[in-house]
């Protein structure tokens, strides 16, 4: 007997209905801010460029315990000065369970950083009031997007590569 379409998509909804997803820990991995022009920089006019990196990276405790960590990176300059540099590094422990590998690591490059991401933003406006800046305010990110272009840019990379091994041989 052959499997049919209908076979195989009531066995990936009963995968979906059998996997475990939680939330274990947030925490706080890393943390630096650096006001390399202060004081001075309070004396000029506010008119601020931002431009904030993102990266996360993620990796198994253990077969159903994963960490992630989200690193966001903002850089505030006044011309050519910098007001300040703010790194947040927001770590988080994810029970993940009866999920496929590709579904789990999916659900690391989306679904975990969604949740970390505005506790890291907290982080970042903290910081930066302390530091006796104006509030910052980061707008939100979509993980999806950037996980899906990042997919793509691997698959065309690999594509490039064995096309020029190809013609070399």
């Amino acid at each position: 007997m052959t499997d049919t379409p209908e076979k195989n998509q009531t066995a990936t909804n009963i995968e979906k209905k059998n996997g475990q997803f939680s939330l274990q820990k947030i925490f706080v991995k890393d943390i630096s801010f650096e006001t390399p022009h202060s004081p001075e920089i309070f004396t000029e006019e506010w008119a601020p460029a931002v431009n904030m990196q993102i990266s996360n990276e993620a990796s198994s405790l253990n077969e159903d315990l994963h960490e992630v960590v989200l690193a966001v990176t903002v850089t505030v300059t006044l011309g050519e000065k910098t007001a300040y540099l703010v790194e947040v590094h927001m770590g988080g422990i994810f029970h993940i369970k009866g999920f496929p590998q590709n579904v789990v690591e999916r659900m690391a490059a989306t679904v975990c950083p969604n949740i970390l991401f505005p506790f890291a933003r907290e982080v970042v406006s903290d910081l930066v009031t302390r530091g006796g800046f104006p509030q910052l305010l980061l707008a939100p990110v979509n993980f999806e997007a950037l996980y899906e272009r990042q997919r793509k840019q691997s698959e065309r990379k690999e594509l490039e590569g064995s096309a020029e091994s190809e013609t070399k041989h």
